[in-house]
């Protein structure tokens, strides 16, 4: 959990760093004057950022490693809203709570920016207003493309999910992915038995290799979007 106490103590602005991060497609980068007013902090696998139900005070951008936003359901099934790689901006809420938990998956640097002096900045100045609107844009389309995905078939939700990785890779061919199957599964609300199933029965049809459990490279890119279609 994010404190006052511990934003107050964390290391100072590195926004060196930051500008040397990997963009990413449909990241919003908050830049210029909001960039300035955050603070970067060290976060270690699996450790929280901020859990469900506490108050949105900040907004986070991840500068390095991987973060999971997620809930655990009334039956005690997790339920994974987003993965969240460098150049990825997360935290922002409707509400003044958070709706969902947020941990790191690998150890990862973040940019932590409180909520209440950005908003103050966007009522004074037109470019960081429009950039708070895009952001919210883009989170919503985000949240309608998961919702999308989770009424398709277990083959369709795994090719969707690796070509929405591969768009987001350096070597969009060759997809590294931090997170583990049972994240995975938890992300497209399957078992992590059908998830590995599925990934042996689109490497046997030729569409995916899987050198490791974590590499994906993609062989047949028209296979896999037409299964996302």
């Amino acid at each position: 959990m994010l404190t006052q106490p511990s934003l107050q103590s964390s290391p100072s602005k590195d926004t060196s760093t930051h500008r040397g991060s990997r963009p990413v497609p449909n990241a919003l980068p908050l830049a210029g004057p909001i960039e300035l007013m955050g603070a970067l902090m060290t976060f270690g696998r699996n450790s929280e950022i901020y859990g469900e139900g506490e108050p949105a005070d900040y907004l986070y951008k991840v500068v390095s490693g991987t973060v999971r936003t997620s809930k655990i359901l009334a039956d005690g099934r997790r339920q994974i809203g987003s993965f969240h790689l460098p150049g990825d901006v997360f935290g922002l809420e409707v509400g003044d709570d958070h709706a969902f938990s947020a941990e790191a998956i690998t150890e990862s640097k973040v940019l932590v920016v409180r909520r209440s002096s950005l908003i103050g900045l966007a009522t004074r100045d037109g470019d960081v207003a429009h950039q708070m609107w895009r952001l919210a844009g883009n989170e919503l389309a985000r949240v309608q493309n998961h919702l999308l995905l989770l009424v398709k078939t277990a083959q369709e939700r795994v090719a969707g999910f690796l070509l929405e990785m591969a768009a987001r890779a350096p070597d969009h061919d060759a997809i590294e992915l931090p997170m583990s199957r049972q994240d995975i599964a938890d992300y497209l609300g399957l078992t992590i038995e059908t998830v590995s199933r599925t990934l042996t029965t689109l490497e046997g049809d030729g569409a995916i290799e899987l050198p490791t459990s974590r590499r994906v490279m993609l062989r047949k890119r028209s296979a896999l979007a037409r299964l996302n279609a």
